[in-house]
């Protein structure tokens, strides 16, 4: 696949996030968030998205966590929607139901350009490590409107919060790998509107 690449840079009052996207990558990952528990899940999104990622984020973690998180899935789904471009020879449609030990995860995403995100999925404990888990959902909604995704997740089995957070953004990664896949038989955009912006 072509590589397509994509940085953003985003400063508030609250945050100051860079992130550098490439589509098409190997899976590599510079990652560093203040936030060890979302370091990992971003490492782990990155390595089965096949993205290389660099990603920067300071922010008023004295506060609170979830200004940071929120911000960091706003800035890469911004960088997805600019790599992504045209969308011109993409599948565009990805699934995968993905196993973690005794959680399993649903992940379905349309590039289609329209924002809409639905999360099924029941966390039975309120932390995961000093994260709060509904951060969680709280990140892959910003992913998926700033990204102009269609994102489902739902969790169809699992009992430990960890295991269950892990399935959603591994399973996330690998339906958007092959919803951004080369489509060897599209030429243009797929869709009959003959645009995804």
């Amino acid at each position: 696949m072509k590589k397509r690449l994509a940085s953003v840079k985003r400063k508030t009052k609250e945050t100051d996030i860079t992130v550098n996207l490439t589509i098409g990558g190997s899976g590599r990952s510079n990652i560093d968030t203040g936030i060890g528990i979302l370091d990992h899940m971003l490492e782990l999104f990155s390595f089965h998205g096949l993205f290389d990622l660099d990603l920067k984020a300071k922010g008023d973690l004295k506060i609170d966590i979830h200004h940071t998180n929120e911000d960091i899935g706003i800035v890469l789904g911004d960088a997805f929607k600019k790599a992504l471009g045209d969308k011109k020879g993409i599948r565009r449609y990805g699934d995968i139901l993905l196993p973690m030990d005794e959680a399993l995860m649903l992940a379905a995403v349309d590039c289609s350009g329209r924002p809409y995100f639905v999360w099924e999925v029941a966390l039975p404990q309120p932390k995961v490590g000093t994260w709060d888990s509904e951060l969680a959902e709280d990140f892959f909604r910003a992913l998926a409107v700033h990204g102009g995704l269609t994102l489902h997740l739902r969790l169809l089995s699992g009992v430990n919060t960890h295991h269950i957070v892990e399935a959603a953004f591994k399973a996330c990664a690998r339906a958007l790998r092959a919803a951004i896949a080369p489509d060897p038989r599209e030429t243009g955009v797929p869709s009959t509107k003959g645009t995804l912006t």
